[in-house]
């Protein structure tokens, strides 16, 4: 792990995959830091201190925090209804060697975490821990993806929050809101939780 300078306020922990990630943002959520937020990505963690955080000692405390465990945070995990009548789904199914049935029913049963969000506000990269999942991205990207769609592109899982341009392998379609304004958190997928998709008429 490297540990770099990130402004006045925050440290740029480096990790070299996100597996690494996942098991470092596992333990600095159970750590006493003084800190205001943890921000994982796909092979960092942004650490951001209060105003009275000395960033040296931050840093000397973040050394000595192993690794924990890759699981995802405790309690209930977020199941979110969706639908697999994408318009990928066949294809996406090929490209990983199997039918339709055979992927939403690994889909259906994979152990989902939010290992980070990004792209859009509400868009979580959901990596599993079950099966191997290596999905290309599109060769022609759409120009609207609708809101709700459920994807696949390379490791990851995601469900588009609104409608935006997106190059993912379209599965399927969520039957809730995954971000949402008027609702606390907006967010329904936050870094961290673990996720169970489950097929819904």
């Amino acid at each position: 792990m490297r540990i770099l300078p990130s402004g006045t306020r925050a440290l740029l922990l480096e990790l070299d995959s996100l597996e690494e990630v996942l098991a470092q943002y596992a333990a600095l959520l159970n750590a006493d830091l003084p800190v205001l937020d943890l921000v994982p990505a796909g092979r960092t963690i942004l650490v951001v201190g209060d105003r009275d955080t000395d960033l040296r000692s931050l840093a000397a405390q973040l050394r000595t925090i192993a690794p924990g465990e890759h699981t995802a945070r405790s309690g209930t995990p977020v199941e979110v209804p969706v639908r697999y009548d994408g318009a990928d789904l066949a294809d996406a199914a090929d490209l990983l060697g199997c039918s339709p049935e055979e992927l939403v029913r690994r889909h259906q049963e994979e152990e989902w975490t939010v290992a980070f969000c990004g792209f859009a506000p509400g868009f979580g990269y959901l990596a599993g821990s079950r099966f191997h999942w290596d999905t290309p991205r599109r060769s022609s990207p759409r120009t609207r993806v609708p809101a709700g769609s459920l994807a696949l592109a390379g490791e990851f899982t995601g469900v588009y929050p609104r409608e935006s341009p997106g190059g993912w392998q379209l599965i399927g379609h969520a039957l809730v809101e995954v971000f949402d304004l008027d609702r606390e958190p907006a967010a329904l997928l936050v870094p961290g939780a673990s996720v169970r998709f489950v097929e819904s008429s």
